[in-house]
């Protein structure tokens, strides 16, 4: 489809429990606002979100236990940090995308088979409403990944909607990948490396992946557009670095 992602005085808090007092307790402001923003999630996210992120969890220990990697060993290959892996593992926050598609690529499963159900049938078909939500923008919009093909050579279909306001960034993904865009309502603007296209109703747009991008409705409807990504080579050694965000 359809991936980039403080150092201030450290305040005082003080943590209270129902029987007694604690001591005050130094914690510096990146572990409050993550604090802050995990209590966020667990407070927006619904039933099916919370089932998906179980999901993918125990999908990616399972995968991660089965080639004898550690924590430290996953975190390494996909790029990322061990925090990260963990927070995905436990299905206990609100992994990007692009966060996601790194930890697909380091075990070599590619991102559909990540979040598709277990069972395997000739015929994966994915009814309305049913579709996973990997990304929700800041004002409604969403992304979700409706199809998607298995490794070697991964094909991934995306129904997005975009609401006025919302925009989706991506660092370029791993190399080979093309994206396909066709616009079904509204207008959305596109940036790929240096240039800007805005896309109406009906048109379609192809570039390449591999380099950065962004996605925006700049206007005062909603926009919706399919995304077709094609990621060749995923967990045959052919890839280079990926860097998805």
């Amino acid at each position: 489809m359809a991936e980039g992602t403080r150092s201030l005085q450290q305040p005082l808090v003080q943590l209270e429990t129902t029987a007694h007092v604690r001591e005050p307790v130094e914690i510096d402001e990146k572990q409050a606002l993550d604090g802050a923003q995990l209590v966020q999630y667990h407070a927006l996210m619904d039933e099916s979100t919370a089932a998906l992120a179980q999901a993918i969890g125990t999908r990616v220990r399972h995968e991660r236990q089965s080639r004898r990697w550690t924590l430290d060993q996953l975190a390494e290959s996909a790029g990322t940090s061990r925090r990260a892996v963990i927070n995905v593992e436990q299905g206990t926050a609100n992994p990007s995308v692009g966060v996601l598609l790194k930890v697909s690529d380091a075990l070599g499963i590619g991102l559909p088979t990540l979040v598709a159900a277990a069972e395997t049938k000739p015929l994966a078909v994915t009814r309305a409403g049913q579709a996973a939500a990997l990304w929700t923008g800041e004002f409604g919009g969403r992304g979700c990944l409706v199809a998607g093909t298995e490794p070697p050579d991964v094909m991934e279909l995306w129904d997005w909607t975009m609401n006025p306001g919302d925009h989706h960034a991506s660092a370029p993904h791993a190399a080979g990948t093309n994206e396909l865009v066709h616009v079904l309502a509204g207008t959305i603007s596109i940036e790929v490396a240096d240039r800007s296209v805005d896309l109406h109703v009906g048109d379609a747009l192809s570039f390449p992946g591999d380099v950065s991008h962004s996605y925006a409705n700049h206007q005062a409807s909603p926009a919706r557009f399919s995304l077709a990504v094609y990621e060749p080579g995923v967990g045959t050694g052919q890839q280079k670095e990926t860097h998805h965000v």
